[in-house]
């Protein structure tokens, strides 16, 4: 399907590896041309090659490195996307995940940085993205969060409660920045990505498991039996971008396989 996204300039934080990542390869698989971020500056490049070697059309794709939860780097993210192209059409938001860990083992401390990754990023990054995306023809956002924010998930506490903060402004700005602009959100369960394999890898040397393929299965609790390929997300992250779903607003989508039990 073409999502007729060609040419359009897409914003993808925290996106040199795992699902933000995923999403700027399914942008760009679509000629988008896409500005990725990440702390990382080895990795990011990497990320920047690997992009451009599937980029459709002219898409081009510029790195921007940078920590989300830092102000000044947000501020050179948005310039840097306005300087190299002059517009911007979709926002895509990830971060990584906060710590593991029961209510009882985190401190305020925690809680303030877990805030500030997931949330304050968001809400400065969307305030200084609002402008452009409205003055587009037809500006979207798309926050990844987490299937958490559904059913909270045993040991993910910070998570549980903090990210349900993006879902609530996601809504907020499907409304108030609406007919200019679209706001969803994904909510993926366990995806194939860089942070699984390393946690699967770390538990096959505690011995708790004979492969790589037996640790895999555990996070298969779904009906489809397997865990997402990122790729998957990412498809679904550029289909919400697109004109294809342009009556799609203010929605969060479960990506996980089915393992969730809510009805809504």
């Amino acid at each position: 399907m073409d999502l007729d996204i060609e040419g359009n300039v897409a914003l993808t934080t925290a996106s040199s590896s795992g699902l933000g990542f995923a999403a700027a390869q399914a942008l760009v698989r679509e000629g988008a041309n896409v500005v990725i971020n990440g702390r990382d500056e080895d990795a990011l490049a990497e990320a920047k090659a690997d992009l451009e070697a599937e980029a459709a059309g002219d898409a081009r794709v510029v790195a921007v490195p940078g920590d989300i939860t830092v102000e000044a780097d947000l501020d050179e993210l948005v310039e840097t996307t306005l300087d190299e192209f002059g517009r911007l059409d979709h926002l895509v938001t990830s971060a990584g995940g906060p710590p593991s860990g029961a209510f009882l083992d985190t401190d305020d401390e925690d809680w303030r940085d877990a805030y500030e990754l997931l949330v304050m990023s968001v809400v400065r990054l969307t305030r200084k993205c609002a402008e452009p995306l409205q003055e587009g023809d037809g500006g979207t956002i798309v926050n990844i969060t987490s299937r958490s924010v559904k059913e909270a998930i045993d040991g993910l506490v910070l998570s549980n409660a903090v990210r349900m903060s993006v879902i609530g402004l996601e809504k907020t700005l499907s409304s108030e920045l609406a007919p200019d602009v679209r706001a969803n959100a994904v909510l993926p369960g366990p995806h194939e990505t860089s942070r699984i394999t390393d946690l699967v890898e770390q538990a096959i040397e505690r011995g708790e498991y004979d492969s790589y393929e037996e640790g895999l299965a555990d996070w298969a609790s779904n009906p489809l039996g397997r865990v997402g390929d990122p790729i998957e997300l990412g498809n679904t992250v550029a289909f919400l971008s697109s004109p294809k779903a342009g009556f799609i607003n203010g929605q969060s989508i479960v990506i996980d396989g089915g393992a969730g039990n809510a009805n809504l």
